[in-house]
Formats: structure tokens, sequence, C-alpha cells
């Protein structure tokens, strides 16, 4: 797990960039020049601790620098013939390109980020992993390429910020996050996740890698629920296969618990666990069910009490990791989380992230079953569908009907969700990054979990969780991700999936592994006294900086703004809140 950076021409800040993504690569780091192209590399030794797997690595004419894990690579030595000098996972690409070219990413299993570059051709190879856990930014204008895992170092390298991207914004304003290739920076490009890029004879060229598989339909429940443990089990055998000790996220949910209680089995041995709490309000606290499951599995189990006071000191530090706008407020738990784990020398831990997303966990895929009985919706089709799916976005509320009289309605940046109100269904759908699955128009509940899968989780939690854990040197492992498991799952017939609980599946999966109170437990949403303690900490300043950002920029409606405000002080509307204050932040200290 590292970082990467490099730049198709010569610069005096390539070092000063280098320098932004030493969190991500504590271990070692090194540049080297090839041409006038510059690249860099900071290294967290987790595969082959040897000096010979350091990058940016060079053979054959052939340069990489590579941030993630190829889970399968020794496999791939071996089904491919590959000759390689070193025990890394890092040649394997290089290997695998010379035998290839561009026609080996569907062979990785694994989360990843590369740059490989060509010396003789003068080409510029690049690739970002299935799902989107390994970030890649980069620069294109005048023949100029740059690309980075961090924005701080692309624009340390361009030597000026860029203009804010109001595209980004917007998007921001609907999903608490912005996705597919725009940052927040106008000129600088996320390279969207399944997707790779080549830059060559002056152009940049982008294709699509991988779509998930739906082409067969799995309708014995036996049969699914046998391959899908077995699948569960594979993927982290493969997980915890590294030269450095691996923990286990355990929030006492479900996901985690099962993930953690499988390891443990695997592994044979004690497994460090970690959790957090917050201190004084157990309403939101989830320690006493992640500690039934450390009990049962006989973990090691470490807990952090957050306070009000790591929230207030970690706040800024967890916004700087994050480099952009980003409304999940579960990142400055997770911070504090990572930087616990990071100090007592941990550098890898699982986590449950993608279950909810396969197995139909969220309360909204009930709702929408509710709304919309799966038998009727496959005879009514595609735009019902979708009239379904909008419908159930907007929230039904007297406030959230109030928001939508006042809000300016040439004015694109004061809504957040209310703006589906004003887009065609079409261009809606039209705009999710690479919406395309095989037999999407038969299979509704495919296309809840595509969308989930491509926005929320790829997007906001998946960025959430590498920026703020890489920030404090910490990689995550996401079982649930495994394209073999995600490809099953989504050819399992829907109506299998279903059952009469939502993660049917995975709960009799569960039943084995885990005490009944955790499999049998209510879903609740992630959830923690951010609101309270914004409030507790910033007092007025909160209205004071949106408001100042607003008469600089004039984006938002005044009154929507006081009235989201006097909302959240009494509990109501705190995420849009939340949202607007984390903009506000950045804003103020990018332009202002």
């Amino acid at each position: 797990m590292c970082g990467i950076l490099g730049a198709s021409f010569e610069s005096n800040n390539f070092a000063l960039a280098l320098k932004h993504l030493q969190n991500r690569g504590p271990d070692f780091n090194k540049i080297i020049k090839i041409k006038n192209n510059n690249f860099g590399h900071t290294r967290l030794s987790i595969v082959d601790l040897d000096d010979e797997a350091n990058q940016p690595m060079v053979y054959d004419d052939i340069v990489l620098v590579f941030n993630g894990e190829i889970y399968n690579y020794k496999e791939l030595i071996k089904e491919e013939n590959l000759s390689c000098k070193t025990l890394s996972d890092t040649e394997v690409i290089i290997r695998l390109y010379q035998k290839y070219e561009f026609n080996f990413l569907n062979k990785l299993n694994g989360m990843f980020a590369f740059c490989l570059y060509d010396i003789k051709k003068d080409r510029f190879f690049c690739a970002r992993d299935r799902y989107g856990k390994k970030p890649f930014f980069y620069h294109f204008k005048d023949n100029k390429f740059i690309f980075s895992s961090s924005l701080k170092s692309v624009i340390t390298i361009l030597r000026f910020t860029p203009s804010l991207n109001k595209v980004a914004l917007s998007k921001y304003m609907q999903y608490f996050v912005s996705f597919g290739e725009d940052s927040f920076y106008t000129g600088i490009k996320k390279l969207e996740s399944s997707s790779y890029l080549v830059y060559e004879n002056k152009q940049i060229l982008i294709k699509k890698y991988y779509q998930i598989k739906t082409y067969k339909k799995i309708k014995d429940e036996k049969t699914a629920l046998k391959d899908i443990e077995e699948l569960l089990f594979t993927s982290i055998q493969k997980r915890i296969s590294c030269d450095e000790e691996v923990g286990s996220l355990l929030s006492g949910g479900m996901d985690s618990s099962l993930i953690s209680s499988l390891y443990s089995r695997i592994s044979q041995k004690t497994i460090n666990t970690f959790s957090v709490g917050y201190e004084g309000y157990d309403n939101y606290c989830e320690l006493k069910y992640a500690s039934i499951t450390a009990k049962a599995i006989s973990s090691n189990h470490h807990t952090l009490q957050m306070t009000q006071k790591d929230f207030e000191h970690n706040f800024d530090y967890t916004l700087a990791a994050l480099e952009e706008p980003h409304g999940d407020s579960a990142s400055i738990p997770l911070y504090c989380l990572s930087k616990q784990i990071n100090s007592i020398g941990i550098k890898t831990v699982l986590s449950g992230e993608g279950s909810d997303e396969l197995f139909l966990g969220y309360d909204n895929y009930s709702k929408f079953l509710k709304y919309y009985a799966f038998q009727e919706s496959l005879s009514k089709g595609q735009n019902d569908f979708l009239n379904t799916i909008i419908s159930s976005l907007q929230t039904n509320t007297k406030e959230s009907d109030y928001l939508r009289r006042i809000v300016k309605k040439e004015n694109l940046y004061n809504s957040f969700g209310e703006i589906y109100t004003n887009i065609q269904k079409k261009k809606l759908f039209n705009n999710v990054p690479h919406f395309k699955i095989q037999k999407a128009k038969k299979d509704p509940i495919d296309w809840m979990s595509y969308i989930d899968m491509k926005i929320w989780l790829g997007e906001a939690l998946l960025s959430k969780v590498d920026r703020i854990c890489m920030s404090n040197s910490l990689e995550v492992r996401m079982p649930f991700l495994d394209f073999n498991l995600v490809d099953y799952v989504f050819s399992i017939d829907s109506k299998l999936k279903i059952g009469n609980t939502n993660k049917y599946l995975l709960k009799k999966i569960a039943k084995q592994y885990i005490p009944d109170i955790i499999v049998n437990r209510v879903k609740k949403g992630f959830n923690y006294p951010y609101n309270e303690w914004m409030f507790k900490v910033y007092h007025n300043s909160i209205l004071d900086i949106i408001l100042e950002v607003n008469k600089e920029t004039n984006l938002f409606n005044v009154v929507y703004i006081k009235h989201i405000y006097s909302l959240a002080q009494k509990g109501k509307f705190k995420q849009h809140l939340w949202s607007l204050f984390i903009f506000s932040k950045w804003y103020k200290r990018t332009y202002l």
C-alpha cells in the first residue's frame, strides 16, 4: 500500500509533492527520472518486505509505480508462467503487461491504482481497480500529464490552486460526495473505477475494462449459501496472506462481526479487533455488541472511547486528509480509530464494507420493495421503477416541502435531494457513472444494488476509508468486495436474495459463526454525536462561516441556509448542515 506520483515533464516541485504522500508510505520513498518524465513512490511495506520490492520498479525498459495489493499474484505467476525476479506483487503487473499489453486487468484480484511507463513506446498506461478502492487523480493540459494518489500533490506540481469545479459541487449537494471523473478542482480529474487510461502520442484514451456480470441466475438456496460461504472464506484467506499482521475492524454489526469471526477461524490464532464508542452517549455507542463478538471469538479487543475533545482536536486533521469536501461525518471517528491502530504497529485491517450493497442491507431497499412489489416491477418495466426510486428519494416532511419552495429555482446549488424534482429522470440515471448492468431492465433489485455500489459505496465509503486510513498509514482490506463474490451475488435470483428479511442469505450464513443477538439485531446505521459536538465546539461560527463563504460565492439561498441551521439545532436535517459546513470550511481554507 503506497502513494504514487508522476509527471511527463520536469518539475522543481516534484520532491515537495511527494512529501504529501509520506503518510501513505512511510517505510521508503524514491524519485527517478526517465527522459523528461518524473516518477515518485512512497511505500508502506506489507508484501515482500525486502528492498527488491521497492518502487519505482524498473525492468526491461518498463517503469512501474503501483498502489495497492494483488491478492492472487502467486497464482498468476504459476498460471501465466511468469518469470519474476522478486517475490512482490508489483513485478507481476510488469510481466503481465509484457505478455498481454492492456488486456490483463481482469486477471487481477485486488485493489490497485498504478501507472506503467513503457520507455520504448513513450507510453503511460494507468489503471484503477474495479470498485474504486484506490485513488487516481490526474491533470492533462498542453501536453503535460500529472498523476497522483493525492490532490495536494497534483496541485503542488501545478504551482497554483485550480478554481472550484461547480459540477462536483452540484453532485455533492445531491449525494454528499462528488462522483465520476469530477474532483472539486477544475482540471483535476479522477480516473473512474474499473477503467484504464493510456497517454501516448499527445493523446489521452480512457476505456472501461470491467462490469458486473449478471448473465446467469442461481435459484437454489442451498447452492447459493454454500458458494457464498466458500467465496467469503477464500476472500478472507487471500487478504490475510501477507508479511505483516492483519487486524479487523469490529463495529458491533453483523458484517464486521462475521468477517472477524471467519478470520479468527481461518488464522486459528488470537486476532486483534478494534471498535470505537462515544463517551457520554450510550444511545450511539455499539461497544457492548462489539464486545459480545470479541468475547465469542476470543479476540484481543481494543476499544476507543471518543470524546468531544477528540472530535475537536481531529476535526481539521480529518478535513485535510479528505482533501476535498466529503459529507460522511463518520470520517472523524475513523480518523481517530485508524490513528490508534497505527500507534500499536498494525498496518492492515479487514473491514465489512460492501455487504449492505450486495445483500440488500439498507432500510431503503425494504422501502422500495414496499412501494413497488418485485413481481409487479418485472411486468411494468424500467420506467415505472425509475419513478419509484425518484419518488422514494424525496423526503415527505413539511420541512422538505418548505425547502423546495424557498430554494432559488435558477440556482442549482441550493438543493440536497430536492434537485431530483428539476432533473429529467432519464438524465439522472444517464449521469450515474458507467450505469451499465446486464439485464438491468428486467431486474430492479440489481439496479438498486448497482447504484449504491457505484455511488454510495464506490464514491463515498471507499474514498473515505482510503483517504482517512492511509493518512494514518493504515491499509483496509474488504473481503465482501472480492470481484468473484460480487459477480456471484449479482448472479443469484433476486427473489432468493430478498427472502423475508434484510440480508436474508448472509444472515443464514452468519448464524453459524456469530451470536444470535448480533445476527438478529435491528440494523442501525452508523451514527454518533457529531451534530451535538459540532454545536458545542463551533457554536454560532457554524452559521457565520457558511454565510461568509456564501457572501463570496453567492451559491446558496440565505433563507435556506438559516432554515437548515435552525432545524439542525433541533436535531433535524443535521446531515444537510454538516455538509454545508464541511464545504464552507474547505472553501474558506482553500480560496479565502
